[in-house]
């Protein structure tokens, strides 16, 4: 028996985030990446079952391990998990409830971590690392996640809602001849791209449900992309879903670490 598997990690397919992925190759060998999140409280559920640390394995696991996702993909690079440090604050949020929880949840984090070193890498430069920043009470802020991605030789940064991604190239030795000042504006590029067109982003020809959302059409961008690896398993055998059981479980892997490095 072989069973079909496909992980659910919508954020994935982000528009904007899926804009940050094609635009990796253009910044050289990635040394950090920043992913943050500024939001509201979880909203309530069925037995507020997504504020159950019993449930969910607290908030780094169950809401988090969609960015742990991202960080693996966009880096290509596994996390150094003996070396993953975590700051959190609890106890914020609910307090006009009742609860039978003697620990609150984790309303906001801090989690740092390096990433193992591929064999390419240059012994001399130090490895890639990650940060995760979130808030669960920050209602109002002008972006409620911004994924931020910078390489030796430029950076991108996607911003949601805004939807928009931003791609900046570091000035040549030519262009900034003069070291002891700041580079002139005119040396660093900019391009925005303007990601609100989600069939334009995927490359998806055919008619597709596009709606706001909590997760920017990411949705039905996943299920498009599913039935289309069902349809194809039906035609040649072959199962290749984007997602695999594996990067489910090691996403889940680094927000257990970072719970127990607490």
């Amino acid at each position: 028996f072989s069973a079909r598997v496909w992980v659910a990690m919508e954020y994935r397919f982000i528009p904007a985030i899926a804009k940050l992925l094609q635009l990796i190759p253009s910044i050289g060998e990635i040394k950090m990446i920043s992913i943050r999140e500024n939001r509201y409280p979880f909203l309530h559920k069925i037995q507020s079952w997504n504020r159950d640390r019993d449930c969910t394995g607290d908030t780094l696991v169950e809401k988090c391990c969609h960015f742990f996702d991202l960080f693996r993909l966009i880096s290509g690079k596994e996390v150094d998990l003996s070396q993953v440090k975590t700051m959190v604050q609890r106890g914020i949020n609910y307090t006009e409830e009742e609860s039978d929880h003697e620990v609150p949840i984790i309303d906001s984090a801090f989690v740092m971590f390096p990433f193992l070193k591929s064999k390419e890498s240059s012994s001399k430069s130090s490895s890639a690392m990650g940060c995760l920043e979130l808030s669960m009470f920050a209602e109002g802020s002008r972006h409620q996640e911004e994924v931020i991605v910078t390489g030796m030789t430029g950076r991108i940064e996607a911003y949601l809602p805004e939807n928009r991604v931003y791609a900046y190239h570091r000035p040549s030795m030519e262009s900034w001849k003069d070291r002891s000042v700041p580079p002139p504006t005119e040396s660093i590029t900019e391009t925005v791209y303007d990601c609100s067109d989600v069939r334009e982003v995927h490359s998806i020809e055919s008619d597709i449900p596009t709606h706001g959302g909590y997760h920017y059409s990411s949705t039905a961008v996943e299920w498009h992309k599913l039935i289309g690896a069902l349809y194809k398993h039906k035609e040649t055998g072959e199962w290749t879903p984007e997602v695999k059981l594996e990067d489910g479980l090691d996403a889940v892997r680094i927000g257990l670490e970072a719970t127990k490095s607490i």
